[in-house]
C-alpha cells in the first residue's frame, strides 16, 4: 500500500479561461451581458414566453391585491420564483440535449426533476395568490 504523501500530485494548470480575469466594473458589465443572453435563450420557449406574459399582469396586480409591503413581495416574489425555476429548468433541458439524442434513464430523471421544480413553483405562486385574493375579498 502506498503512503498518502507518496501519491503522484496533480498538476495545477493556470486558469485558461479569460473570463476569470475579469474584475471591477467589465466582470459586472460582462456578467449582465451573459444574463441577458440567458432572458433572450429563455424567451424562445414557450413555456417562459407564457409566464413573462403572466408575470406582466400580474406583478402591477400585486401592488393592488397585497395590503402590505410584505405581501406585496410575497405575491410579486412568487412571480419571479416561478420564471427563475422555469429558466433553470431550461438550463437542465439544454445541457442534458447537448450530451446526445439518445434515450437515458438518468437524462429522464433530471429533465422530470427539473418539470417537478416549476410544477412545485406554480403551486407555491398559485396558492399565494389565492390565499390572498381570498383574504381581500373575504368580509
Amino acid at each position: 500500500m502506498t503512503a498518502p504523501d507518496t501519491l503522484p500530485q496533480a498538476k495545477v494548470l493556470p486558469d485558461a479561461n479569460p473570463q476569470k480575469s475579469r474584475t471591477g466594473l467589465n466582470r459586472v458589465l460582462h456578467a449582465a451581458g451573459y444574463s441577458v443572453a440567458g432572458l433572450r435563450a429563455g424567451w424562445d420557449e414557450a413555456a417562459f414566453r407564457q409566464e413573462a406574459i403572466l408575470a406582466i399582469v400580474l406583478l402591477p396586480l400585486s401592488f393592488w391585491l397585497g395590503r402590505s409591503w410584505v405581501e406585496t413581495a410575497l405575491l410579486a416574489g412568487s412571480v419571479l420564483i416561478v420564471m427563475i425555476v422555469e429558466l433553470l429548468n431550461t438550463g437542465i433541458e439544454t445541457a442534458i440535449d447537448r450530451i446526445g439524442p439518445e434515450w437515458h434513464a438518468l437524462s429522464k430523471r433530471a429533465k422530470d426533476m427539473g418539470s417537478a421544480a416549476v410544477l412545485l413553483s406554480l403551486l407555491l405562486c398559485g396558492g399565494i395568490w389565492i390565499a390572498a385574493f381570498a383574504q381581500r375579498v373575504a368580509p
